[in-house]
């Protein structure tokens, strides 16, 4: 079972497309999240899911809210990604230790070796207010992640 509403979101560092760290705590006091996990990319799925949110980005910084994506792929395949896609957010690399965070968050499919698709709104104390978590072929819908922020 993945990590509840109501739940303190496990804090993590990760390495970004451009092998910066990111942690979720730099967002605490400062910026809603929205974290989203997506199994690989280049993907079918994924790539329609994140496309999505690169052209609805304002909707997201309107609302004083950062947007992490996380998948098991390396940092070199998530830079090549953005740049094909033309992704402005920051894409985390949970590929070494494999899944560490995805576990944290306990939406790690030890079968496929990947997180399914999990989505997380955490407000600015880094409290988890609302979540989805789909099956890897289902895309998730974009505007309940709006509607999350519009409740906080």
């Amino acid at each position: 079972m993945a990590i509840q509403v109501g739940d303190k979101a496990p804090d993590f560092e990760l390495k970004d497309n451009h092998g910066r760290s990111v942690r979720l705590s730099d967002f605490r006091g400062e910026k809603n999240v929205v974290l989203l996990f997506y199994p690989f990319a280049f993907t079918g799925v994924c790539t329609g899911e994140l496309c999505e949110l690169r052209d609805n980005l304002p909707q997201f910084e309107g609302r004083d809210t950062q947007l992490l994506a996380v998948s098991n792929d390396s940092i070199h395949t998530l830079r090549v990604f953005a740049e094909q896609e033309g992704l402005e957010y920051p894409l985390l690399s949970d590929f070494w230790p494999h899944g560490e965070t995805s576990r944290a968050y306990e939406i790690f499919d030890e079968a496929k070796g990947c997180a399914v698709r999990g989505t997380f709104v955490i407000d600015k104390e880094g409290v988890v207010r609302w979540t989805v978590v789909n099956a890897l072929p289902d895309a998730r819908d974009l505007n309940d992640y709006v509607r999350a922020l519009d409740a906080l």
